[in-house]
């Protein structure tokens, strides 16, 4: 298969990955076009053997990175009501949890996110999400361990609603 083969192949997990990652459909398009244009544009860097999604996946965490800094000196949109799109539609039940999962990850600081993404979205390895991140074994591993840890806690502060009572 050839590299652009391979990259026409990646791209939906791209898209994917930058949708988890933006929380905003016309950002992560934005971002998805940066990255294909940025990797065609360096396609030499490339080594041909090794692992190409993990390059790609480090073109846009760089370039997610050098957005971000760029969008916090500008005045921000408060994109966190933007309902996200499923393949098939889920139920009112399914609904509520996803809402709440990805209300709670735009809550997790950008460097715990990118792990939870990387490794439970991705389905990358700590050693591949390492390379992306361009971070430490170790500090992979940490990362995803407070942010799993603070994930859960988000997600049970969800579960102390207040509860109704019956008023006579």
């Amino acid at each position: 298969m050839s590299a652009a083969e391979e990259i026409t192949a990646l791209i939906p997990r791209l898209r994917r990955y930058a949708r988890a990652l933006t929380g905003d459909r016309s950002f992560a398009d934005d971002l998805v076009q940066d990255t294909l244009e940025r990797a065609w544009g360096r396609i030499y860097l490339w080594r041909p053997g090794s692992d190409l999604r993990a390059w790609l996946f480090t073109i846009m965490h760089n370039l997610h990175v050098n957005q971000a800094r760029t969008r916090r000196s500008e005045d921000s949109i408060d994109l966190r009501n933007e309902p996200m799109e499923f393949a098939a539609r889920p139920s009112q039940e399914e609904r509520l949890e996803i809402r709440d999962l990805t209300m709670a990850l735009r809550r997790l600081p950008d460097e715990q996110r990118e792990v939870l993404l990387l490794v439970g979205l991705e389905e990358m390895s700590y050693q591949e999400a390492a390379k992306v991140l361009a971070v430490p074994l170790g500090t992979v591993m940490s990362r995803l361990s407070r942010g799993r840890e603070r994930l859960r806690a988000l997600m049970s502060e969800g579960g102390n609603a207040p509860q109704l009572r019956v008023v006579k």
